[in-house]
């Protein structure tokens, strides 16, 4: 099934959350909007799927946890995360497959834009996080994560570019960012890989991404 955009609707800052009814239903993050958890229990009823079965967590940064105690309190998932976290029942480890719906990912540990960051690569889909988005303030068609607080490296970031591109197989026609838009290859004029490409060559360039860098 088709990932959901549960946050879709949110009116403050928030990141991009997908809900993923399958096998193995899955929330990959959950966001701030308030009343995310409704969300997802009016989509899980759409789909007549039985509950939500995990969380993964791409990162801890708050925009991306905001609610998790809400989701967690409501659905009781399994919550799957790279660095420890109090409603963390499995540590994420680089090279891990994990079942997301009904397609296995495998694990990616991309560090840059936050310490605990994780990426999702399964045969079709990226599930991506903040390490690489299609567009936002900066770039319309392939954009990277920030890197200019206090904890987050460029040159790390770019590691963990190279890292995706060494590991996402040429089937992956679509890309669930953090922030921004879906990238579906098929709406696109280019590849996944190509999107990721550009932004990995617009990483490199090492120049601020913003003006106020």
């Amino acid at each position: 099934m088709e990932p959901i955009a549960v946050t879709a609707d949110a009116e403050e800052f928030t990141c991009n959350a997908y809900l993923v009814v399958g096998d193995a239903t899955t929330l990959v993050d959950a966001g701030t909007m308030p009343g995310v958890a409704d969300v997802v229990a009016e989509a899980l009823d759409e789909a007549d799927a039985d509950g939500l079965d995990r969380i993964v967590l791409t990162h801890q940064h708050h925009d991306h946890v905001g609610e998790l105690d809400a989701v967690v309190d409501r659905f009781e998932p399994e919550v799957l995360a790279y660095a420890d976290h109090p409603h963390r029942d499995a540590a994420l480890e680089d090279g891990d497959e994990v079942l997301v719906g009904d397609e296995a990912c495998e694990v990616v540990y991309t560090p840059g834009h936050a310490d605990d960051h994780v990426s999702l690569v399964g045969d079709e889909r990226l599930y991506s996080g903040d390490v690489v988005v299609y567009n936002d303030g900066a770039f319309s068609d392939g954009s990277f994560g920030r890197t200019d607080m206090a904890g987050q490296s460029r040159e790390r970031l770019i590691e963990s570019l190279h890292d995706i591109l060494d590991r996402l197989p040429d089937t992956a026609a679509a890309m669930f960012p953090g922030h921004g838009d879906v990238y579906r290859a098929v709406e696109g004029p280019d590849t996944v890989r190509a999107v990721i490409e550009r932004a990995t060559e617009r990483a490199e360039r090492r120049e601020p991404k913003y003006p106020d860098e």
